[in-house]
């Protein structure tokens, strides 16, 4: 997942209570909270959402986030369907949402976006529907990102954001990009935390802790009226493309490779867009 100019790396959280007095000033906290395991015929429908939603919610409270305006990214780890699992709905005469495990993928991926976007009221829970599941892109979630795997049969919810019973050396913010080269929503990021795009590699290296950003292929086959080929590419799939598109737009804003860009963004931003965080040292 480190295409083009991005660069393999870790980002590590650790967190600890403490009872030390701080000045009460919003910090970067961090939640964690689990699905509960999903049948394969439940995955990228709109039973995925609601318990997306409510595992929203919980991480919110074990991070002490009191407001849905304080919640600047969520990062969501979801199941996707195996031959095994699609063999098992069939046997019960339930019909998975695919016959095909990367089709998966992105329903799983969209299902979880539009649960973090009801969670965040974002869009309204009566909004959603089975059919509108990979398929309205009106809907979407400004703070979502979302990423599929094969080694879990639940979603994995991780909510950052800013939290007054927090005494972090660090901040969020978020923005999102309307298109893949939209690098203008980056530096106003920036900019509401401080940090003068302009000031120079080293310094923004003194600032910026990482950026966590998604980015996919605009379906219309358009970046700002003109045609791109990514989803025409035999040979590479327009994840791929993607992520080291947008990886190389916030590398040249941010003055570091080492950045986390995820390909596959259903319902998380505009369509051809993608949300992105920036955590950065007071």
């Amino acid at each position: 997942g480190t295409e083009g100019v991005l660069s393999p790396h870790f980002t590590v959280f650790t967190r600890k209570v403490t009872a030390d007095a701080h000045d009460g000033a919003p910090r970067l906290a961090i939640g964690i909270a689990f699905t509960r395991a999903f049948l394969p015929e439940e995955l990228g429908t709109t039973v995925q959402v609601t318990e997306t939603a409510q595992a929203v919610k919980e991480a919110m409270a074990d991070a002490a986030i009191t407001s849905t305006d304080d919640v600047h990214f969520v990062q969501v780890k979801c199941p996707l369907l195996t031959s095994t699992k699609i063999a098992d709905a069939l046997s019960r005469d339930q019909m998975p949402v695919a016959h095909e495990t990367y089709e998966s993928m992105g329903a799983s991926r969209a299902a979880s976006a539009l649960g973090v976007a009801v969670a965040t009221g974002e869009i309204a829970e009566s909004a959603v529907s089975n059919d509108a599941i990979n398929a309205d892109w009106s809907l979407f979630s400004g703070v979502a990102s979302a990423s599929a795997g094969i080694e879990i049969d639940y979603n994995v919810v991780i909510v950052m954001g800013m939290s007054r019973a927090s005494d972090s050396p660090y901040v969020i913010d978020h923005g999102v990009m309307d298109d893949a080269i939209d690098a203008d929503s980056l530096r106003a990021c920036l900019m509401r935390l401080d940090i003068d795009p302009g000031m120079g590699r080293a310094a923004l290296a003194e600032r910026i802790v990482n950026v966590f950003g998604k980015a996919e292929a605009s379906p219309d086959g358009q970046v700002r009226g003109v045609r791109h080929t990514m989803l025409n590419d035999s040979d590479i799939n327009s994840t791929r493309h993607a992520r080291a598109a947008v990886g190389a737009v916030v590398a040249s804003v941010v003055g570091q490779s080492a950045v986390y860009v995820s390909g596959g963004a259903e319902h998380q931003g505009p369509a051809g867009g993608g949300p992105f965080a920036v955590v950065a040292r007071v």
